[in-house]
């Protein structure tokens, strides 16, 4: 498994490079809230690991999504990752095709992160077991499961582990990485490690177990030691 840190500030990804891969986000915009891309573009000069950069959280908007995706792929992002905040299996098929075929065209080295929610019912959003199909036959690298309503519960609160795992045994059979998200804590690296998906991504695990606190460079450190 790999880490991903969520910094909320250029300062912030200055203590996060002991993380695999620093991911640039907005979260005052939404789960998946998108950063500027001169933000992606500084941290990506100093960073030397891998910069994920998200795009947000999209209704059925395949022209804005495609631009974003585009956009934050030439600011320098290894990973571009989308949320989808919308239903319809057909509607998330024109959305992921069309960010895939943004990114790919030009750069082709670079990853796709395709993100349903662990709480899509109460999103009324795609499940995650309905979109991570279409990501596949659509070119993605990546399937993704957060949470969409930032309050605090885990997504193990809406997906538990076997549901889980089996989330990621379906994924590698079709192709997938799996990357896992939601108010993740240290408590639930055992799980995580049985779950065994390629990708965690954490803010308020390394923060002291606040999300609105300041990332820890310690507590990163003890997060990679319990996941390797």
């Amino acid at each position: 498994m790999q880490l991903l840190v969520s910094p909320s500030s250029i300062n912030e990804a200055r203590h996060s490079t002991a993380a695999d891969i620093v991911d640039v986000k907005k979260p005052s915009e939404g789960s998946l809230g998108a950063n500027f891309p001169w933000i992606i573009r500084e941290i990506k000069s100093f960073a030397k690991k891998p910069v994920s950069a998200a795009i947000g959280d999209f209704d059925y908007k395949p022209g804005g999504a495609s631009l974003a995706a585009y956009g934050a792929a030439c600011a320098g992002a290894d990973y571009v990752k989308i949320g989808l905040a919308f239903d319809g299996v057909e509607k998330a098929n024109d959305v992921i095709d069309a960010v895939v075929k943004a990114v790919k065209d030009e750069f082709p080295e670079k990853f796709v992160v395709i993100a349903a929610y662990s709480d899509f019912e109460r999103m009324h959003s795609i499940s995650p077991f309905d979109m991570a199909p279409i990501a596949a036959e659509c070119g993605a690298d990546f399937a993704m499961v957060d949470t969409g309503i930032k309050d605090r519960q885990s997504t193990f609160a809406f997906m538990n582990e076997e549901t889980l795992r089996s989330f990621a045994e379906k994924n590698r059979k079709l192709g997938l990485g799996t990357a896992l998200a939601g108010a993740l804590k240290f408590e639930d690296i055992d799980a995580l490690k049985r779950i065994n998906p390629e990708i965690i991504g954490v803010r308020g695990m390394v923060c002291g177990g606040d999300r609105n606190a300041v990332v820890r460079e310690d507590l990163i450190k003890t997060a990679l030691a319990m996941i390797r």
